[in-house]
């Protein structure tokens, strides 16, 4: 009778063991699945900045021939949530187009010249210096842009006016589509790395 007892009990502790084993596995896992999957979380998630174009103005906001600098505002996301706000900044540049006034009597249109309704133009600059990543700010006085930590300088067309920046300022895509057909001013934001000569995403 007490063999025969010890028998379900000694199958009972196995089953229990062999449970046991299995459920704390399981648990053991997850923290190490949950890493993974953070791990892997940044190349799965489309990120803000670089994929598309961010609206920064209209048009008609921006004085012709003077740098404008816009805040760069987009969604925000990390590992563990997402937010809005600012991500960067940009130099939005009109082109001057008083040469291009509508025809008159006293102005009248020339037809080998050039079109008298030009589509407009607009250039993008990042306000990161591509030497070391300070802020490039507009000085109207000398009508360029300069970087106060490194004394670097450019011209309004991006082109460096000294050697210290190892590359012309960072220019970006302009949806010039939209530009032309509803006058909103959308831009591609994408931060390069700096210090070196070629335009690499970082």
């Amino acid at each position: 009778m007490a063999k025969s007892d010890q028998k379900p009990n000694e199958d009972r502790r196995q089953f229990i063991k062999g449970t046991t084993c299995v459920i704390g596995g399981a648990i053991g896992l997850v923290p190490t699945l949950a890493a993974v999957r953070l791990a892997m979380d940044p190349i799965g998630r489309k990120r803000d900045g670089g994929g598309g174009f961010t609206r920064l103005a209209n048009l008609d906001e921006l004085e012709p021939g003077k740098p404008t600098m816009v805040p760069v505002v987009a969604e925000k996301r990390d590992k563990w949530s997402r937010s809005t706000g600012v991500v960067g900044a940009v130099w939005l540049i009109r082109e001057n187009l008083a040469t291009n006034k509508e025809p008159t009597e006293e102005n009248p249109p020339d037809p080998s010249g050039p079109s008298m309704k030009a589509s407009p133009h607009v250039t993008a600059f990042s306000t990161i210096c591509p030497h070391l990543g300070c802020f490039v700010d507009y000085r109207e006085k000398e009508n360029d842009f300069y970087c106060p930590c490194h004394n670097s300088k450019f011209e309004l067309t991006g082109k460096a006016l000294n050697t210290t920046p190892p590359r012309p300022m960072d220019k970006l895509e302009v949806d010039h589509d939209r530009l032309s057909q509803s006058g909103e001013v959308w831009v591609k934001y994408i931060k390069y790395k700096t210090n070196r000569p070629d335009k690499v995403p970082a």
